[in-house]
């Protein structure tokens, strides 16, 4: 039964009020293992606004590169929490260390915005 099938099919049996985001990492359980510290909100926002530009390109290989950048991972791994959580996204990461991962992400975004601009579009 898929998620549709069952909303059509069973009455709710209570509701559960979630005005905040919750996640399954870290203690806080929120989306600070995601956003938050200034690389990954950096690193976020410099995504997003190529976003624009990355479309009306309609160059599908550029399209592909965007938006593999979106995957969560890769704010992940530029975490800089400590204690157990820190622990835990070290051992997941590639990288040595959370600056070396957003080094990283910034220099494939580079080259997205580089191949735009070859492209003629103007990108911020």
């Amino acid at each position: 039964m898929t998620v549709s099938q069952a909303v059509n099919t069973f009455e709710a049996a209570d509701s559960v009020d979630t005005p905040n985001t919750i996640t399954w990492a870290d203690a806080e359980s929120d989306l600070s293992a995601w956003l938050g510290n200034s690389m990954q909100t950096t690193a976020i926002q410099a995504l997003y606004d190529l976003q624009k530009s990355t479309f009306a390109s309609n160059d599908l290989a550029l399209i592909g590169d965007w938006r593999k950048l979106q995957a969560s991972d890769h704010f992940y791994y530029m975490c800089t929490k400590w204690f157990n959580d820190g622990d835990i996204h070290a051992y997941f990461s590639p990288y040595e260390n959370p600056y070396d991962a957003f080094i990283a992400f910034m220099n494939v975004y580079r080259d997205i915005q580089f191949r735009l601009i070859q492209k003629g579009f103007e990108v911020q």
